[in-house]
């Protein structure tokens, strides 16, 4: 196996003297798509943050790869979008970028028409592919996106997940998203992990869909939102000469979670 991109290793956080993450344990690998899901609460942008650097576990460590590129896509309400500024300049905050390199990007993400316009005139789909462009400008070798389609309608939703795939299978980038909705997320991901202060389950989509855990904490009204798009991803997992899925197709279950809803 080659060496992780980056790997949180028994990660506990405590914020005013309250734990919100205990022992956390999670690896990326290179070009795989990860999907940590959980409800709100649960500990999610506690632990991007972690991986991001910014905040110090009470125990445990994250060992990033050296020379580890990420781009990092923010909720895009953390953004001002009153401010008066145009795509192109935006792009260029905070590394200057050049205009060929502004143009590509704005091209793989489906929007080669939008440089000179105003960031405020942006749709909510158009504004999250903005960000995406600009988080792509480093050529990151990890992709880390905080609820990237948060208030997005459904079908914005599922394209902006294709995007992402089209992106990976493109550049080779690892992608971890966060999530506190079902919905497209599954499809677009090789692994999800549960998150609810502790990894509550792991593994495929399909496998997490229909574990007790992630029933206990989401559910089964999803239901039909993954069978959408569930065919997909669904290679061939039944078989077991399928070595480039053997081992992954099962859930990591912690035991102290069986409670049915």
């Amino acid at each position: 196996m080659t060496t992780p991109l980056i790997t949180a290793d028994n990660l506990t956080i405590r914020m005013d003297r309250q734990e919100v993450l205990t022992k956390v344990s999670l690896s990326i690998q290179r070009a795989e798509i990860v999907t940590i899901l959980g409800p709100n609460g649960s500990g999610k942008s506690t632990l991007l943050r972690a991986l991001l650097g910014i905040l110090r576990p009470a125990s445990g460590t994250v060992t990033q790869r050296p020379g580890l590129v990420i781009g990092y896509v923010p909720q895009k309400l953390a953004v001002d979008r009153t401010l008066p500024m145009t795509v192109r300049r935006f792009l260029s905050l905070p590394v200057r970028v050049t205009d060929a390199d502004a143009e590509a990007a704005l091209i793989r993400v489906g929007l080669p028409e939008v440089a000179g316009r105003q960031m405020a005139d942006l749709s909510g789909g158009q504004f999250q592919r903005v960000l995406l462009a600009r988080a792509l400008l480093t050529r990151p070798d990890l992709l880390i996106l905080d609820e990237p389609t948060q208030g997005l309608d459904q079908p914005g939703e599922a394209a902006f997940y294709r995007l992402i795939e089209e992106v990976r299978r493109e550049t080779g980038v690892a992608v971890l998203m966060v999530s506190h909705d079902l919905h497209v997320v599954m499809a677009a991901s090789d692994r999800v992990i549960c998150l609810n202060g502790h990894v509550c389950c792991e593994g495929t989509p399909r496998v997490v869909s229909n574990a007790p855990e992630y029933r206990a904490l989401f559910g089964l009204g999803t239901q039909g939102a993954l069978a959408l798009y569930q065919h997909v991803h669904d290679h061939s997992h039944d078989h077991g000469h399928d070595h480039s899925h053997h081992g992954h197709d099962h859930a990591h279950h912690n035991h102290k979670d069986h409670h049915h809803a």
